[in-house]
């Protein structure tokens, strides 16, 4: 659901560790710790690998000291901002063919909306998923690939140039998203100043929702310095 989705995507040439959405349930936690511990990946921040941290919210961080995969660093959550629960996400999902296997990743839509967080880094990343996906199917799209464009597309140009291709679509989609009313105008100086707003929007909407999660990281991390405090005193 991360890095590694967006090199599959074809959006990106590497990754340096492996982001998972999982289904906290206990009997699927179970097999993902069997799985971690064939890595030997060990917990590396708070909070602990308990399904309650990952129902709230919260990532569980482990770092891979297996030789095979030493140093690698694997994210695992449950939830998301403005993203959709897990099972919904399972039924969109993407299945990737590889030369090393098969790949189960969120679907384009879910995974640009996973990345519309606080980070600059991420969105970059949102503009290449889109652009990448419209020029591998700009010739033949299907209604529901239109859509996604309209709707996700962060480039002026490009969101003129299927406004215009698609006006009876981009017509319907002026509701969901406003901006389309520029690019239906061909105005791309009044879209790029409508895109940095939105993307402002949602930058402060994910710092709005991690703000009581952080507190709780910085509780835990209080917990944990005590105890290890505990542990040193003679």
């Amino acid at each position: 659901m991360g890095g590694q989705a967006c090199v599959l995507y074809g959006a990106a040439q590497f990754s340096r560790d492996t982001d998972l959405v999982i289904l906290a349930e206990a009997k699927n936690l179970q097999r993902l710790q069997a799985a971690l511990d064939e890595l030997q990946a060990v917990v590396i921040a708070v909070p602990p690998f308990e399904q309650k941290y990952l129902e709230l919210g919260l990532g569980v961080h482990f770092r891979c000291q297996a030789p095979s995969c030493a140093g690698m660093r694997i994210d695992v959550l449950s939830k998301m901002r403005g993203v959709d629960n897990f099972p919904e996400l399972w039924e969109r999902r993407t299945t990737v063919q590889a030369e090393d296997g098969e790949y189960e990743v969120l679907s384009l839509p879910d995974l640009v909306r996973a990345k519309k967080t606080q980070r600059a880094k991420d969105w970059p990343m949102i503009t290449a998923l889109v652009e990448v996906n419209y020029f591998r199917n700009q010739l033949a799209p299907n209604p529901a690939q239109i859509r996604f464009w309209l709707q996700e597309l962060r480039t002026p140009g490009l969101l003129c140039e299927v406004a215009r291709k698609h006006a009876d679509v981009a017509r319907l989609t002026v509701g969901e998203r406003p901006l389309i009313a520029e690019a239906l105008a061909n105005d791309p100086a009044a879209l790029e100043k409508s895109l940095a707003a939105e993307e402002r929007t949602e930058r402060e909407a994910d710092r709005a929702y991690w703000l009581p999660l952080r507190s709780e990281i910085e509780r835990l991390r209080r917990l944990r310095r005590g105890s290890s405090t505990e542990a040193n005193d003679p």
